[in-house]
């Protein structure tokens, strides 16, 4: 297995929609176990494909959980069915949401508290289980990265501001900018 450079915002392939998985071979069932190995070496939630720059329908995920699901696992090609998501503003303290691809920032989010997840695992069985709470959170911003899109792009104005700000900052929004988990300082200080 191999720790794979994680892609920071302004990386193309984190932009844009990425496509279905087609073919459940060894190649995709290695890609898998390198993205668990990255996320483990970057203390991640989730890890979505295009965050290491893999333009393909996979993530992974590491959150234990209460729900029938399990607490580690695999989700291609997956289907997420939601409940509303609150009109209310984000809570500072209770919805606050990172990403490795915005390394090092926190800004608050609104989620819907539950998620049916369908999928396949990495050997192209079917997958159906429900997640909530923050597991439900967790599902939700993995599967945003397949749509390209990064939870800074859903903030309310006042948050997307001092997003944006920060990503000028840091000089990021352009491509060909990366982060090694277990080499680079961890960003979010694990």
């Amino acid at each position: 297995m191999t720790v794979l450079p994680i892609t920071i915002w302004g990386e193309p392939v984190l932009h844009r929609r990425a496509s279905e998985v087609e073919t459940f071979d060894d190649e995709l069932r290695t890609l898998i176990a390198d993205m668990f190995e990255t996320n483990e070496a970057a203390n991640g939630v989730g890890l979505a494909a295009p965050q290491v720059g893999v333009g393909k329908r996979i993530f992974v995920f590491k959150y234990a959980n209460d729900d029938d699901a399990p607490d580690e696992g695999v989700v291609v090609n997956p289907v997420l069915t939601l409940s509303k998501v609150s009109g209310a503003l984000p809570d500072p303290d209770e919805h606050v949401e990172g990403c490795l691809s915005f390394p090092g920032e926190h800004y608050p989010l609104q989620r819907a508290d539950w998620a049916r997840v369908q999928g396949f695992d990495g050997h192209g069985k079917p997958l159906d289980f429900v997640a909530t709470g923050w597991f439900a959170r967790v599902i939700q911003h993995e599967y945003d990265h397949l749509d390209g899109k990064l939870y800074v792009n859903r903030l309310v104005d006042r948050y997307a501001r001092k997003a944006m700000k920060q990503a000028k900052k840091n000089g990021w929004g352009v491509p060909g900018l990366t982060w090694m988990p277990g080499v680079d300082p961890d960003p979010f200080g694990h």
